[in-house]
């Protein structure tokens, strides 16, 4: 059995999984849900941790230096069972240690560390890596939740996403599951894209630089949700088309370019930690108004 973690915060609830320590639920006290309830029949997922990779894996497989082994889309940390290590009302920390099966497809030794913070209407989540080897680590780390669209009070009325810093960013493309080396127009006016779902017909938006450190989602004058950014460069836009959620998803790395072999190291915004280094990553969500 998967245990869940309750964190509490004035008239906030959310819901915390030691299944690859993903969120579950960002509710109000009245019941008003942010977050996708996950209904496998459109997408299982909810908030997936991406770790060590971003995107597919070129031909199902990834490599370090030569040595590794086979791996699943987005990488094995949202299928990992995490440890619980620490928690209180409103936060809860999870861990995830390097092990015989995570080796024999990623031979990094790392500990990743998740902690879910919820602060009246603001959820903070952030990952910290750490390279426990002897050896460099390549790695990429992404967040991937998913929000209702339409937002409570929000039904059937538009719905946009607005960057902060007024951006025009190029959109890079997926073919095949691999990131074409050129780029689009932006699909964003003086940084506002109307959301529809005929956008997302051709796979996810894909940004990889320029859309700033923090956006808004939801309707003009009524339900939004606020988000900022820590070291995450890149921005994933998503929805499986025609389904009631949309996926704001801040990421430092890629999937590979067309042509690419397996290693970690050539997928853009790939990083790499020394022995004994560490990084950290995270976004937060803030429910704007009543």
């Amino acid at each position: 059995m998967i245990n869940l973690t309750t964190l509490t915060s004035g008239a906030f609830t959310a819901t915390v999984s030691d299944m690859g320590a993903e969120l579950q639920s960002l509710s109000r006290e009245d019941g008003r849900q942010y977050l996708w309830h996950g209904d496998a029949a459109w997408w299982g997922g909810r908030a997936p941790i991406l770790f060590p990779i971003v995107g597919r894996a070129v031909e199902g497989r990834v490599a370090v230096n030569g040595q590794g082994g086979e791996m699943g889309q987005h990488g094995f940390a949202r299928r990992s069972v995490f440890e619980r290590v620490d928690q209180g009302p409103n936060f809860v920390l999870h861990r995830l240690t390097a092990s015989e099966a995570t080796r024999a497809a990623y031979p990094s030794d790392f500990v990743l560390s998740i902690r879910h913070t919820l602060d009246g209407a603001t959820l903070t989540v952030s990952v910290t890596a750490e390279n426990t080897g002897d050896q460099d680590m390549p790695y990429c780390v992404g967040f991937h939740p998913a929000f209702c669209w339409p937002l409570p009070g929000g039904e059937g009325q538009a719905h946009r996403v607005v960057l902060d810093n007024g951006a025009e960013p190029p959109l890079s493309v997926l073919e095949g599951g691999y990131l074409a080396e050129a780029t689009k127009p932006s699909p964003f006016a003086l940084g506002v894209l109307d959301l529809t779902h005929d956008l997302f017909a051709n796979d996810a938006l894909i940004f990889e630089g320029g859309t700033g450190d923090g956006l808004r989602y939801g309707v003009d004058g009524g339900p939004e949700l606020a988000f900022r950014f820590d070291n995450t460069p890149n921005l994933g836009i998503w929805q499986k088309p025609g389904a009631p959620f949309l996926c704001i998803e801040p990421w430092h790395g890629l999937a590979p370019r067309a042509g690419h072999g397996p290693e970690i190291a050539d997928r853009p915004f790939a990083m790499t930690l020394a022995p004994g280094a560490s990084a950290q990553f995270g976004y937060s969500v803030s429910v704007l108004g009543d």
